[in-house]
């Protein structure tokens, strides 16, 4: 009896294991690079339908691998020139490409920390060029990441960076990218666009983005705070990131430097800065329609067309949406005990900068007196 029963649990464990390969090879083929984005909105659905009816079966798997091979004190991550990256979806090579990658006048590049407006100014860009007539349905562009590459991690995830199309009338590359000014490939002829927000409200939004995607392999709560408050946090810090953008906004008329909140509160005027930054003429009419296929609720309302990786066991397990509603109070919802730590690393990481941080965020402050020595020292940013 004890015989048969071991012969059964192996065949059962064998089973069990092929059914895993299996899954996991089919996911690969229909979602790796191009291949999921590239579909047609009914495929898309049907591939999603497949993983959400086998997570279940898949779930205790990675909970129990999660329980070994969980390191809370680090995430693995793609290290290119000290700079990090998730990587499921980048790798040295992949971030050696993009930083490699020669820029020219016919492209545009959205630049921002993670979480901090990229899809928005993404789909604001794409429907400027189209003066409010983009089309990401199945008759246009299909998705928003079979319209725009990702420059570090094309090759992992969307279009493939040589096959980003060209845009709207003026034919203009949409790229985007999480790169600080340090790895950015640079041209004086081509256009940034920089977006930032408050650095509390980025890490709320991060650290709900990375339990979904991460799921039981995401770090706890007080670990994940001291990796974001470190240059070790994917694609460096929020201060780090925004000094060198900001630096680079200053010294250059073709980069400009946005703020999630301003945009938020004021998106015609923005929108229409935006607009003419890109040198394209909007009449009232069509920055109407810009402003209408922006505003979150449209967006939410269409997700399918802006999710922004590829649907995983992990992420159809989640509750968690990937358009949140964009709120620019976010930083009111983190613990007390939170703010005040990264208030405090920010202001210690940018007093030496030029960045106006107190006049764009004047609530983060320092809560303790500065120590002689802090954890994470400055690195430069640029």
């Amino acid at each position: 009896m004890l015989k048969l029963t071991f012969v059964i649990g192996l065949i059962v464990i064998v089973s069990y294991v092929l059914y895993l390969g299996r899954f996991r090879r089919w996911h690969t083929e229909n979602t790796a690079g191009n291949a999921y984005f590239g579909k047609s909105l009914k495929e898309r659905r049907e591939i999603r339908k497949k993983i959400i009816s086998n997570a279940p079966f898949i779930m205790p798997f990675i909970r129990f691998l999660a329980c070994f091979a969980n390191n809370p004190d680090k995430m693995p991550k793609t290290n290119y020139q000290g700079v990090t990256g998730p990587m499921n979806i980048s790798s040295d090579a992949s971030f050696k490409v993009g930083h490699e990658y020669r820029p020219t006048e016919d492209d545009i590049i959205v630049a921002t920390q993670m979480r901090c407006g990229t899809t928005w100014m993404q789909q604001i860009v794409f429907e400027i060029l189209h003066k409010g007539e983009g089309d990401l349905t199945d008759s246009g562009y299909g998705h928003l990441n079979a319209a725009s590459a990702w420059l570090e991690c094309s090759q992992h995830i969307g279009v493939p960076l040589a096959q980003s199309p060209k845009l709207g009338e003026s034919q203009k590359r949409l790229l985007k990218t999480h790169f600080p000014a340090s790895l950015c490939p640079f041209n004086e002829k081509t256009k940034y666009i920089y977006v930032t927000r408050h650095p509390v409200s980025c890490y709320a939004s991060v650290k709900d983005f990375i339990g979904t995607v991460a799921g039981p392999f995401a770090p706890p709560p007080e670990h994940f705070l001291n990796w974001y408050c470190s240059d070790d946090f994917f694609w460096t810090s929020w201060p780090h990131h925004v000094d060198g953008w900001w630096n680079w906004a200053q010294k250059h008329d073709n980069v400009t430097f946005i703020h999630f909140e301003e945009l938020k509160n004021n998106p015609a005027k923005v929108i229409r800065d935006i607009a003419v930054f890109l040198d394209v003429h909007l009449s009232d009419e069509e920055l109407e329609k810009v402003i209408l296929k922006s505003d979150f609720s449209y967006m939410q309302e269409r997700e399918e067309y802006f999710e922004m990786i590829q649907p995983t066991v992990n992420t159809v397990s989640s509750s968690t949406r990937f358009l949140n509603g964009g709120k620019d109070d976010r930083h009111q919802d983190s613990k007390e005990h939170d703010r005040e730590t990264i208030n405090n690393f920010v202001c210690d990481y940018l007093a030496q900068s030029s960045y106006p941080l107190h006049f764009y965020y004047p609530d983060v402050e320092r809560s303790t007196p500065k120590l002689d020595k802090v954890d994470s020292q400055p690195q430069p940013a640029v």
